[in-house]
């Protein structure tokens, strides 16, 4: 099969709990190709990986992220919420696809852009989410890569493609078809897909020529994909 690379959605969240340390690691010991995830800043402006807004659904605490300082964040989880700085020196040499929920201004995106560049870690870093998002990473950082993430059919305006310069779009998994993954490759751009996994939706999307998966599933994936 086509070598598609193989993205652990939040680590390996169906082993261990996801945005955590040893779920990057164990994404990593399942064969993972690169993987993903999800950053949002403290109160006192600190990346560190978490999906949600709140604490509530992984950790227990109604209190929202925006409210609390890295360290009273570290103290509620003891210690289970990384930080981006950390995340990247867990992955040292491992692609990483950071995605931005909830990102909305320049200022928050470079401190985002800064952790990445203080770690030597740009080159080995892309960053996905909405237009908005991006926009805001491309303003701090010319030279990032950026997969915009796309969540309906119709194709992303020229305008906003002229100025986000992404080298990936990043679909539901549900959109692509045949002609969707045609028109990304004629206008020149890499189609990554989000979350298959199941093992004949991932057969599909390799049938269909998509140059990533990002999947809960990362073992499954690379099973099918080395496998033939």
């Amino acid at each position: 099969m086509q070598n598609v690379t193989a993205v652990a959605h939040r680590g390996d969240p169906y082993r261990v709990r996801e945005n955590t340390i040893d779920s990057l690691r164990s994404a990593l010991r399942q064969g993972a190709d690169a993987v993903e995830i999800d950053v949002r800043l403290t109160r006192d402006g600190v990346p560190v990986l978490l999906h949600d807004e709140t604490l509530k659904r992984l950790w227990g605490h109604e209190r929202p992220l925006r409210s609390l300082s890295a360290a009273e964040v570290r103290g509620l989880t003891d210690g289970g919420v990384p930080t981006l700085a950390e995340a990247l020196a867990a992955t040292e040499g491992t692609r990483l696809m950071l995605d931005l929920p909830g990102m909305q201004d320049v200022r928050a995106a470079r401190r985002i852009v800064d952790t990445v560049r203080e770690a030597g870690a740009a080159d080995r870093v892309h960053y996905t989410a909405d237009a908005t998002a991006m926009l805001a990473v491309r303003a701090a950082d010319t030279s990032a890569e950026i997969a915009l993430t796309c969540t309906s059919l119709a194709p992303p305006r020229p305008a906003l493609l002229a100025a986000l310069k992404p080298r990936w779009l990043n679909y539901r998994f549900s959109l692509v078809d045949r002609d969707l993954a045609a028109r990304v490759r004629h206008d020149g751009y890499l189609l990554s897909v989000w979350t298959p996994d199941t093992r004949r939706s991932m057969r599909r999307l390799i049938a269909l020529g998509v140059d990533s998966i990002t999947t809960n599933r990362v073992d499954v994936l690379r099973a099918l994909r080395d496998g033939g």
